[in-house]
């Protein structure tokens, strides 16, 4: 059973984009999706998120996306002033897509192990913030219970566990 928090959009679906000859704004649907009871993700978030988040009992929120791949309203540098005005913790670990490094691995582990609370990851469908949570835990959890959570919550890694096994053993 998935354990998810939704608002109107499924999964799938990055956000509802209003275009006028002006304007284009788009609205991205936070879907939050519990990995375990102190870690979530969830597809991008914008500053109206915020309440949402704080009221879900976030103690920190941890952006995965690079700035350069979202538009301007709902980079780092407002989402972080919306979250730290809400009294939460905003980390930031850009991950570029097919690029995930060591450093964002150990940066997402020292951002949990350093928070007294639940936090939440997010990207562009919240997969680099379910894989980047699977690497920091292999070798503290076991593979099945990381490939689990993870498909308990939408995320199918399990062509993953080779190389969680081997990250565990390093």
């Amino acid at each position: 059973m998935r354990k998810s928090l939704t608002r109107i959009k499924p999964f799938n679906s990055p956000g509802v984009t209003f275009t006028s000859p002006h304007l284009t704004l788009t609205h991205f649907i936070m879907d939050i999706r519990q990995l375990t009871p102190a870690f979530a993700v969830t597809p991008q978030i914008d500053p109206n998120d915020v309440p949402e988040i704080v009221a879900a009992g976030f103690k920190a929120v941890i952006c995965n996306r690079p700035d350069e791949e979202i538009p301007i309203e709902v980079r780092c540098d407002v989402l972080k002033i919306a979250v730290e005005a809400a009294g939460i913790v905003f980390i930031e670990n850009p991950i570029i897509s097919g690029q995930m490094t060591l450093e964002n691995v150990e940066a997402q582990a020292a951002a949990q192990a350093e928070v007294d609370g639940p936090v939440l990851a997010y990207c562009a469908s919240g997969t680099r913030s379910s894989i980047c949570w699977s690497l920091s835990q292999a070798g503290r959890m076991p593979t099945e219970e990381i490939i689990s959570a993870t498909r308990e919550a939408g995320y199918e890694l399990s062509h993953m566990a080779p190389q969680l096994d081997a990250f565990a053993s390093r």
